[in-house]
């Protein structure tokens, strides 16, 4: 099949330019971005302070301002969520007017549940990647999806944790090998990605520590009241926080490192940060939940017991006696993002011809 007309629906909160905010992001960018390499039209809906080269229009437009009377309501939404609804909504009547001359095809990469509960009204087949355990919001949104809608989760245990809510189809994410290369290694570990409860950063700390090995910590505090009380007080003694670096900074710091650490106290939905730790020829040391079971194989790394420190300790020294080259060769083969890149194209090009045989 000739080049697809593709539209991307993204986050209309964080940018998807790096320093990406999360792993969702980063999804959005590199799809998009090998989908244009391959001579497809991709237009990608986003927040405002996206990369230009991903033809992005910045879903802040029109933006939305409620009248005195709307805010005096006592049971009036925050104005973060109002922003984003007339963001969507805008978006989703635009396509519902135009969007069948436009696209042949439109993938859904948000977590809002409009593009979903709105899907019927457009003429456009659409394909919703599933980032994150079943929420209320998309669970009440796909009770109005039409029947041509495809559902892919990111992970098996993303996709089981949806099974009772929808029909869903798995395909995993993937990293560029190429801009993730082999790095050298080194002593200290790291640990990359927001800095929030869910990713617990200061369990891997304690394990670095009972491994007795120093640590540098990177990635965008999301939460500020968490660092101060959890992590905060375990730096120094061979940890530091080093900010939130630019990509070719984190790329360069993550294959200088001897071994990666992991630590949702959630159910990862995948475990981007193995998969670019892996793809840098980095062992990783990680919680055995969610994605991670899936991807952390293969003599790429050591899993545990979720939430066990000393487990943990004791994976790091498992994981970094690894080589690095098989590492590497492991992520190379399974974790690319050709590979995910190859599946998302199949699928497109399969509802763009149920499209044109209606």
């Amino acid at each position: 099949m000739s080049g697809l007309r593709v539209c991307m629906i993204a986050s209309s909160r964080f940018p998807i330019k790096e320093p990406f905010a999360g792993g969702m992001e980063a999804h959005t960018h590199a799809l998009a971005s090998e989908l244009l390499a391959r001579g497809h039209e991709v237009s990608v809906f986003a927040a405002p302070g996206s990369d230009e080269q991903l033809h992005v229009t910045t879903l802040d437009v029109d933006r939305f301002e409620p009248s005195e009377g709307a805010r005096a309501d006592i049971g009036v939404t925050p104005e973060a969520w109002t922003q984003e609804h007339h963001a969507y909504l805008s978006l989703m009547l635009r396509l519902a007017r135009s969007g069948a001359a436009r696209f042949d095809v439109i993938h859904n990469n948000s977590l809002h549940h409009l593009p979903i509960a709105m899907g019927a009204a457009l003429e456009v087949p659409m394909i919703t990647t599933l980032h994150a355990p079943p929420t209320p919001w998309l669970e009440s949104a796909l009770r109005f999806a039409p029947a041509s809608s495809r559902l892919v989760a990111v992970s098996e245990a993303t996709a089981r944790d949806w099974s009772a809510s929808a029909e869903v189809g798995v395909i995993r994410n993937g990293v560029d090998v190429d801009r993730w290369a082999p790095g050298p290694g080194g002593t200290r570990a790291v640990w990359f990605g927001r800095v929030v409860p869910e990713k617990a950063p200061h369990l891997a700390m304690d394990a670095a520590r009972e491994a007795g090995v120093a640590l540098d910590l990177a990635g965008p505090i999301f939460d500020h009241g968490y660092y101060r009380e959890q992590v905060e007080p375990r730096l120094g003694e061979g940890a530091r926080y080093l900010g939130h670096l630019d990509s070719d900074a984190l790329r360069e710091l993550v294959g200088r490192s001897a071994v990666s650490l992991v630590t949702p106290v959630w159910d990862e939905p995948y475990g981007l940060v193995a998969a670019e730790s892996m793809a840098c020829g980095t062992p990783v040391a990680a919680f055995a939940r969610g994605g991670l079971t899936e991807i952390v194989r293969g003599g790429g790394g050591a899993l545990c017991p979720a939430g066990d420190v000393s487990e943990l300790a004791r994976a790091i020294d498992v994981a970094r006696a690894l080589p690095r080259s098989g590492v590497r060769e492991y992520a190379v083969r399974h974790l690319s993002i050709r590979r995910m890149v190859d599946d998302y194209v199949a699928a497109f090009e399969d509802m763009a011809r149920e499209r044109r045989s209606v």
